[in-house]
């Protein structure tokens, strides 16, 4: 630990834990540096390996073109301590202390960036041959199965399960998708929308089995519901994840409805000096007057440096960071580049701007004549002029919006 010693209370004098060496928590303790901290920075994480980036996993390095996504931060120079291979345990608030697996960990501000982590297929634990993709050792168990050609189950058919059907199609294995809901994307897309996306399986050669609930795992075969029988030389199951928050049980901070820790709009937790940030706590959004939850790698990104600023001001009397951004994420899928910037629900207006059985498209969600939301395929000025335009709560014209051929930011009132 630091040996700093400056005046009690000052930025120097106190030591900061952040607890996961993801994204968000290297960018945390990135962001401090970058922000003048000159306090003592730990970052603890619980895999062995050096940090890394999670998107490369089901691509790159899944394919063996890229051995490891490391970040590129040089955590010494930085005066970072870097503490791998340690699990959580619990935290003590009152006595500002955090229980790992080597022993208690003392904290002056604690940041809680533990990520998410995949739910697991219930009765398939043990199965040989059944994967998931969430850390480097996932996407280095799999690769082999990859360069083998088995024949691949995927239990999920949203973005991670349509990430790695991609690949393993692109590797050359049978890949057959089963999915529960009656689509593709169910819990986050409306059908009108999803309904396109389920031929892209089939163009790739992948077999999508939708209302196929999976009654058991054995080896060498999943079990459908229906009594279907899919040879199965591995199985990977993409089904969604939750935070990653059991160790918190009984600590005070206060969770939510998914077992997310409820952080405000400065990514402060329930407890002093506790902030939250990235896949395990959800925030208040003023933008869009609800609680969101968002599990990509843009809000890992942009979160810490609100944590950073917020830190930095509690001990100097700065006027509070307030985390309040534009919800956005990507995915590569049967080659095509989806991007989805925004927040919509059911009652929004949809409009679509291009052909879906086409190449190219978008679908933009109004509130109002607002711009709240967007999903570009393959049109990545939309994207990138929608984020602005929803960033500026602009109020557009529907009969221009829905014209694929006008750039969005001449669709504006």
């Amino acid at each position: 630990m630091s040996e700093l010693t400056s005046e009690e209370g000052s930025p120097a004098g106190r030591r900061v834990v952040v607890v996961g060496a993801g994204m968000a928590g290297v960018q945390t303790a990135v962001a401090l540096r970058e922000q003048g901290f000159d306090g003592a920075v730990t970052l603890i994480g619980a895999e062995p390996h050096q940090p890394y980036d999670r998107p490369p996993l089901s691509k790159a390095v899944l394919l063996g073109k890229a051995e490891g996504s490391a970040f590129d931060v040089d955590f010494e120079s930085l005066g970072i301590e870097l503490v791998l291979g340690r699990e959580v345990l619990g935290l003590r608030p009152a006595d500002r202390t955090l229980d790992t697996e080597a022993g208690p960990v003392p904290y002056d501000v604690l940041v809680l960036a533990t990520g998410a982590e995949p739910i697991r297929l219930p009765g398939a634990e043990g199965v040989p041959g059944v994967h998931l993709l969430r850390t480097l050792d996932d996407a280095e168990r799999l690769r082999p199965v990859l360069v083998r050609q088995h024949d691949i189950v995927v239990v999920g058919a949203g973005w991670i399960g349509a990430e790695f059907a991609t690949a393993a199609r692109e590797a050359g294995c049978a890949v057959t998708v089963v999915e529960a809901a009656d689509r593709p994307l169910a819990g986050v897309l409306p059908a009108e929308v999803a309904a396109p996306m389920a031929s892209w399986y089939a163009d790739s050669g992948a077999v999508l089995r939708t209302h196929a609930r999976v009654a058991r795992v054995e080896p060498g075969a999943v079990v459908l519901d229906d009594g279907t029988r899919l040879p199965a030389d591995s199985v990977v199951v993409g089904i969604g994840a939750r935070p990653a928050t059991a160790w918190l049980t009984g600590s005070g901070v206060e969770l939510g409805a998914h077992r997310e820790v409820l952080a405000d709009d400065r990514l402060r937790t329930s407890v002093p000096d506790v902030y939250a940030v990235g896949d395990c706590a959800s925030f208040p959004s003023g933008r869009y007057g609800e609680r969101l939850l968002v599990h990509h790698w843009d809000n890992a990104l942009q979160g810490p440096r609100t944590v950073a600023a917020n830190i930095i001001g509690s001990a100097t009397d700065e006027p509070p960071a307030v985390y309040d951004p534009v919800p956005y994420f990507w995915s590569e899928q049967f080659g095509r580049f989806v991007q989805y910037a925004g927040h919509h629900t059911g009652d929004d207006t949809l409009l679509w701007r291009g052909d879906p059985a086409g190449p190219a498209w978008t679908v933009c969600w109004l509130r109002e004549d607002r711009l709240v939301a967007l999903l570009a395929v393959g049109r990545p000025r939309d994207l990138a002029q929608g984020r602005r335009l929803i960033d500026a709560g602009a109020s557009m014209r529907p009969d221009l919006l829905s014209d694929p051929a006008r750039p969005l930011k001449a669709a504006t009132r």
